[in-house]
């Protein structure tokens, strides 16, 4: 299965929507240089999002972008919710990321949930941790290998 990153997204706090950027760097067992969630010692090092998703929420009638969920990565073409934990991606030239876990408890509602009455990032995003790092820009490829 092989998709594209969309947009590749970063905070500089935590519970706020993310800001495109064209190149992130991923560095192995931390997450991306800069933003808010990278850190060794837990599991979510990156979030993904696919734009299918977004595109549900656009349907509703929103004005949502990539960045808005607070997703690192946007993604299109793989169907993120439905790989199991333990898979493993490449990204771009030769980034390894294995999936950490799917979906979220989504402990205090967002400004998206309030507007649309649901949210697609508790159910249709996942993490990943970065197993081998490097630059990743956004049109890069992202293959699902495992």
């Amino acid at each position: 299965m092989k998709g594209r990153i969309v947009s590749l997204n970063i905070s500089a706090k935590k519970g706020i929507r993310k800001k495109p950027i064209k190149e992130v760097l991923l560095k192995t067992n931390y997450g991306i240089e800069g933003d808010a969630h990278a850190s060794s010692k837990w599991h979510r090092q990156v979030s993904l999002l696919s734009l299918e998703s977004i595109r549900k929420m656009q349907d509703k009638g929103l004005n949502v972008n990539p960045g808005d969920f607070a997703e690192n990565i946007t993604t299109e073409g793989i169907d993120l919710p439905t790989l199991p934990v333990g898979t493993k991606m490449t990204i771009g030239n030769n980034i390894e990321v294995e999936v950490s876990q799917i979906g979220k408890e989504c402990h205090t509602r967002c400004a998206i949930y309030y507007l649309a009455g649901d949210c697609v990032m508790p159910k249709e995003g996942i993490f990943v941790t970065v197993l081998k790092g490097g630059k990743v820009r956004e049109g890069d490829e992202i293959v699902v290998i495992i």
